[in-house]
């Protein structure tokens, strides 16, 4: 319940955090865009041709820009590819909390749109540049070894993101939106988990099997290879300082049983004979273990000694009493030392 409780928590924090940030994100912009003199010189058509109200050139026939406004428009490119990364690194950073990611995989999804958006506006208004847009998959493949599927899903994402920065902003924002509410369904859901079986003889096979694993080398290679692979550095050095303070701690714990505390009971009694034999047997119920020590007989007086380990359960004085009831008058004394 607790789990589940954390679980909502975070992610309806993602939740609010993206969605406030796609309404000042896309607000601003739309009146910020109201309020610019369109058709002026002020504004090129090929920015209105990128968000998305003007007249796309064809690159056939286009003509390149200028410097000034081909980097204007490269850089209004770029900002709103990194301006619509940052949502599906927040929601990747919630997904694969559980399991680990690697912050370069988080930077990447940042990183990649905005050098694709570049990219692209360099050769959208040349044919012969164009060509150059088979590099962008290669880049990625030989440059980014992704062990998860999911991963490289959020790299195909961004380098969506990227195009569409740099051909259409409404589509770019789309994408974004669009994958992160499907993205956080899915995780909310759970969907496609597969139930776990616990019932016959299958549960018993796991069980037999799991505790066989746990005896050898396996069980930490398997964990080595599926657990410890995906968590990043600094999950890796809490885990090995919690497994230190682990082994410390069973470390300590063996050696205080492995040194159990011997104590001696120490009975005063007239008739020696007649009270060992009531008392001896009961001996074992109060104790771990005891043992009989010495016996020592001044002026009518006995003093029984005993050798003894206390259970957990049962301190000095209960065992006191039991001597005493045992012994009833015959007892004429009693201590633990």
């Amino acid at each position: 319940m607790t789990t589940t409780v954390k679980r909502a928590d975070a992610g309806t924090r993602v939740v609010v955090r993206a969605v406030v940030y796609y309404i000042v994100l896309i607000g601003g912009a739309t009146l910020l865009w109201r309020f610019l003199p369109h058709g002026s010189a002020a504004i090129p058509a090929s920015l209105e041709a990128l968000l998305g109200t003007g007249t796309e050139p064809d690159p056939r026939v286009a003509t390149p820009l200028d410097e000034v406004t081909l980097a204007l428009t490269v850089a209004v490119a770029m900002a709103a590819a990194v301006l619509l990364s940052l949502p599906v690194a927040w929601v990747y950073l919630l997904t694969r909390a559980k399991r680990g990611y690697q912050q370069s995989v988080v930077q990447l999804l940042v990183i990649l749109p905005t050098v694709v958006a570049g990219i692209v506006l360099l050769v959208k208004y040349s044919l012969a540049l164009a060509f150059s847009l088979a590099g962008i998959v290669a880049a990625v493949r030989f440059r980014n070894t992704l062990d998860d599927s999911k991963d490289a899903v959020y790299v195909f994402l961004a380098t969506a993101i990227g195009l569409s920065s740099a051909v259409n902003l409404p589509v770019a924002a789309v994408l974004s939106i669009g994958f992160n509410a499907v993205t956080l369904i899915l995780w909310y859901t759970d969907f496609g988990s597969a139930p776990v079986e616990m019932d016959g003889r299958i549960a018993e096979q796991r069980l037999r099997r799991a505790k066989n694993l746990s005896r050898t080398g396996t069980f930490v290679a398997r964990v080595d290879d599926e657990v410890l692979k995906n968590m990043t550095r600094e999950q890796l050095e809490g885990i090995a300082e919690r497994a230190w303070k682990r082994a410390q701690a069973n470390n300590h714990t063996g050696e205080m049983q492995a040194v159990v505390e011997e104590r001696i009971l120490r009975v005063q009694t007239e008739n020696a004979t007649a009270l060992r034999r009531v008392l001896e047997p009961r001996l074992q119920e109060f104790t771990k273990s005891w043992r009989f020590g010495s016996m020592e007989s001044t002026d009518g007086v006995s003093v029984l000694e005993y050798r003894i380990q206390l259970r957990k359960k049962t301190g000095p004085e209960e065992l006191l009493a039991l001597v005493r009831a045992a012994g009833s008058t015959q007892v004429a004394s009693a201590e633990v030392v």
